[in-house]
């Protein structure tokens, strides 16, 4: 019982936090009576459209000094890394959070909508008829705000996975320690997921990737819900990257059969003459469906991820615009609710990316005497 309830207020206390941390990103100026609650909403959608976007550096929050005005940001810089006619490597703080322009060997670069563009000493930037920087742009590889905790997360799973593998080896196959939480969810990912989808002659060279996108997508995706406020998955070139993997993998392990079932999908069965009228339309369908499952990935990642950043975001944003005891209970009671389901979600995503994954490598590796296999079992059902 007494665990129970150490449970719980951990929960509540780790829930609370990651909304005050998003909260704390709002401004504070509910004494000014004169500011409308148009406002308001605005302040808060740009606020939750802040917290979607990548960052140059490490801010967790920011404040207002109600005396003198100035806002404070609380964070840490990150290493900036241009391609402008030589490698320019500098820090993120050198911007001040993008209220500054930055002088590197005699050029000068300002950050705009989380851009770096080139530009001159007073940091203007020029604009089209559509409201697009028509500055130069440098080749940025920075270590931005996503790529930083995409870095934590690799070195935290390899030293998390390869302590498991030491401690695992030593006691012959017996879990210890934090093992035994992922032990049993690394069995379920190899026998129901990999096995299932593969078959238990292939499955062995496709399990790293598996157990690599599984933990990566849900480690990020928990990082996600942290007062941190970083949306690593619901960053769409992520997702696309991660889908890209797939289908890279999926393409150049696929055999004969598998590239068989594309472009002759009706087999020998048909005479020619038939086959053309069909495979005019059939082949393009198939060709096209390669393309449309990586596609299904990254944009469902993506989707659900992004989405309930801003249903949390707009949640939080109701206190703030409503500045009263019961529209704020009732938003924080709704954002605490949704905050939970999130949880949930996070792990379904990373659930769902690698089954699917599992599923298109199934199909690639799939021979002709395992679709006879399904075949007869289709018939015996």
């Amino acid at each position: 019982m007494q665990r129970k309830i150490q449970t719980r207020l951990l929960l509540l206390f780790f829930t609370a936090t990651t909304f005050f941390g998003f909260a704390g990103e709002l401004k504070k100026d509910s004494d000014q009576n004169n500011d409308t609650k148009t406002s308001r909403k605005q302040e808060v959608k740009e606020e939750v459209t802040h917290h979607l976007l990548d960052s140059h550096d490490f801010g967790i929050y920011s404040y207002t000094d109600d005396e003198t005005g100035e806002v404070h940001h609380v964070g840490f810089p990150l290493p900036i890394i241009l391609w402008d006619d030589g490698l320019k490597v500098f820090s993120s703080s050198r911007f001040h959070h993008g209220e500054k322009v930055a002088e590197v060997e005699g050029d000068y670069y300002k950050i705009d909508h989380g851009k770096i563009y080139r530009t001159d000493a007073s940091g203007t930037i020029k604009y089209n008829e559509e409201g697009h920087a028509t500055n130069e742009k440098p080749l940025d590889v920075s270590i931005t705000k996503g790529v930083f905790m995409m870095l934590v997360t690799a070195v935290l799973m390899f030293f998390l996975f390869r302590g498991l593998a030491k401690s695992y080896a030593k006691t012959r196959g017996i879990a210890r320690g934090v093992g035994r939480f992922f032990e049993p969810i690394v069995i379920y990912i190899r026998d129901d997921i990999a096995i299932a989808n593969i078959g238990e002659k292939k499955y062995k060279k496709y399990m790293p990737f598996l157990l690599t996108i599984f933990f990566f997508i849900w480690f990020l995706n928990m990082f996600g819900l942290t007062p941190f406020g970083v949306n690593v998955t619901g960053n769409i070139a992520v997702t696309t990257a991660l889908a890209a993997i797939v289908f890279f993998i999926t393409t150049f392990t696929g055999t004969k059969d598998y590239w068989k079932h594309i472009f002759d999908p009706l087999g020998d069965g048909m005479p020619w003459i038939g086959k053309i009228i069909i495979y005019i339309v059939l082949v393009p369908i198939e060709i096209l469906g390669l393309f449309i499952k990586p596609f299904a990935l990254l944009i469902r990642l993506y989707a659900n991820m992004t989405a309930g950043h801003v249903v949390l975001g707009s949640l939080l944003g109701l206190i703030y615009i409503f500045q009263n005891w019961i529209g704020g209970t009732l938003s924080f009671g709704l954002a605490f609710a949704i905050s939970l389901i999130e949880f949930f979600v996070a792990l379904l995503q990373a659930y769902i990316f690698t089954i699917l994954a599992a599923l298109y490598f199934g199909f690639a590796s799939e021979t002709h005497e395992h679709a006879q296999e399904h075949e007869g079992e289709a018939q015996h059902l």
